[in-house]
């Protein structure tokens, strides 16, 4: 079992949704990427080195999405989920402040830059 040094997960699909996120961040947070739909063992697989760790599921807001956040349902009711607006409907390309002010609301740090 690898060391993990975060203190939080953010699960999303796709690595632009990673890539965005990473530029807000500024606390130690590891973003895992499901890369489109997932199931239920393949989640246990990439989750399972971070058991104690909070999970936060912030998936786009469409029929993908909705099909892995009934996954991350079931298998870990224990995680938070964000949302983005559906009327930007990708975690990508949503606003860099709104995506901050999302994070922000459930504590995860963002940088100063992003919530002005």
């Amino acid at each position: 079992m690898a060391i993990v040094f975060s203190e939080k997960i953010i699960l999303v699909e796709g690595r632009s949704d990673k890539l965005k996120l990473l530029k807000l961040l500024d606390e130690s947070t590891e973003i895992i990427c499901t890369n489109g739909t997932i199931s239920n063992v393949r989640l246990e697989e990439i989750l399972s080195p971070y058991e104690g760790i909070p999970i936060y599921a912030f998936l786009d807001a469409d029929k993908s999405g909705e099909q892995i956040r009934s996954v991350v349902r079931k298998e870990y009711p224990e995680a938070i989920h964000l949302y983005t607006n559906p009327m930007f409907c990708e975690v990508a390309t949503t606003p860099f402040k709104v995506l901050a002010s999302i994070l922000k609301s459930v504590n995860i740090k963002v940088k100063r830059q992003y919530l002005l």
